[in-house]
């Protein structure tokens, strides 16, 4: 049994509906755990009272956090991320598509994998849900990687059969059917692994392949479906054309069973008011991802107004269209655009989303996410005065979220003093 020392932020509930008070900080904690998983917390005195022989790691005043979990990442785009200059479709034909031509390489896959791993432990991200390519050996190299470090980690092959695909990228509804079963059969439910549903949206898609897929979610309800949504403004118009008998967006998914409580729905920026209701009717999730969108001029999520309309949300990197690997950037990021639509989010909010929120949203709450009795070991210790701006901020801090924001808005990897993955020290 190892006891972690330190100041301990939990939640009781959602920050985004009860306010600051729904989160737990002990000045003083302990956090206990043994064989993975977390078997007591709370005051440090009464905590080491109970085990008097565990093994003690003091992190002084570093704040001991569930670690973060990202919603909505592609990692295949690792190499690519922060290319300049280009909107959406412009960055997928310039950057994404070609680089994911290379993943028929099973060696490269298996090289980008372990990159992007090594760099979301780096900054903290315990969990992620990541689209991988056409290519199922990108799934197999993903979730082996995961497997490797121990991660609760889940993923899915990327699905695109229209011809606004390039050719080396397009695969059609039967074989999407047929090697997503297969991949879901391999690695679901494996170590702490789970396979995603992956159309990557509908303009990449016919309807005979968003119909097929819907058809396997239908099959595997305990499956997440992850998919993009409302994004830009011009791909609303493009998904119109494809799609004339559509109702709006999110018809083009309904129509054919790929909506549910288990959707993840990418971006969700420009929704119509019939889109959020039937969205907060079957309980999806929305991963915002605020880099992504003000680097490739998206838009401005609406947290605040999603969230009161009772929408269930959680934060995401989007690597590689988001400009960070950093949950603390894109804490800073969502604070910013927040701002922007008169809605400033308060720290304990953000930083609910990129724990607690996005593990709701990817269904994985009871496990990861959050710090209580029984859930696994994924744990990060942030160091609150990590360089000589930040700790002459935090100085000045009446509370601990005059502490903890700075560290929001101008941490990074270096703020990361511990990563623990189901009660293993990564870090």
């Amino acid at each position: 049994m190892e006891i972690l020392l330190g100041q301990v932020l939990r939640y009781a509930g959602d920050p985004m509906v009860e306010g600051p008070g729904a989160a737990r900080h002990d000045r003083h904690g302990a956090v206990a755990i043994e064989a993975g998983r977390i078997v007591d917390l709370g005051p440090a005195e009464a905590v080491l009272a109970r085990f008097p022989q565990a093994r003690r790691t003091d992190l002084g005043a570093r704040l001991i956090s569930a670690g973060f979990v990202d919603a909505h990442v592609h990692y295949p785009q690792t190499a690519i991320i922060a290319s300049w200059g280009k909107r959406l479709i412009d960055w997928l034909n310039t950057y994404t598509f070609p680089e994911e031509m290379r993943f028929a390489d099973p060696a490269y896959a298996a090289e980008i994998a372990s990159r992007y791993l090594d760099l979301a432990l780096a900054h903290g991200t315990t969990s992620m849900c990541s689209y991988a390519t056409i290519h199922s050996s990108s799934v197999d190299a993903f979730m082996g990687e995961a497997a490797r470090r121990g991660m609760r980690a889940l993923a899915g092959r990327t699905c695109m059969d229209r011809d606004t695909a390039p050719a080396g990228l397009r695969d059609s509804a039967q074989a999407a059917y047929d090697e997503s079963k297969s991949l879901l059969t391999r690695w679901h439910g494996r170590d702490r692994l789970g396979y995603v549903i992956t159309p990557r949206f509908s303009p990449t898609s016919t309807p005979d392949q968003l119909l097929a897929l819907g058809s396997l979610w239908a099959e595997h309800p305990e499956c997440l479906m992850q998919t993009h949504l409302s994004e830009q403004v011009d791909e609303i118009a493009w998904v119109k054309s494809l799609y004339p008998a559509a109702r709006d967006y999110l018809d083009t998914y309904e129509t054919f069973g790929l909506l549910g409580e288990n959707g993840v729905y990418g971006h969700a920026i420009h929704l119509e008011p019939r889109e959020i209701a039937r969205l907060r009717e079957v309980g999806a999730g929305l991963a915002h991802c605020p880099t992504s969108n003000s680097f490739i001029g998206s838009g401005l999520f609406d947290t605040a107004g999603l969230s009161a309309a009772g929408l269930r949300i959680g934060l995401a990197t989007d690597t590689g269209g988001g400009s960070s690997f950093s949950m603390l950037r894109t804490m800073a990021a969502a604070y910013e655009i927040g701002q922007l639509r008169r809605g400033a989010l308060h720290p304990a909010a953000l930083w609910y989303l990129a724990t607690l929120g996005a593990a709701q949203v990817l269904r994985i709450d009871h496990a990861v996410g959050n710090i209580a009795v029984g859930m696994e070991a994924d744990l990060i210790a942030v160091d609150l005065a990590s360089t000589p701006a930040i700790a002459q901020r935090a100085e000045r801090a009446g509370d601990v979220w005059e502490a903890l924001f700075p560290t929001i808005m101008m941490g990074d990897d270096r703020a990361i003093a511990g990563v623990w993955v189901a009660g293993r020290r990564m870090k």
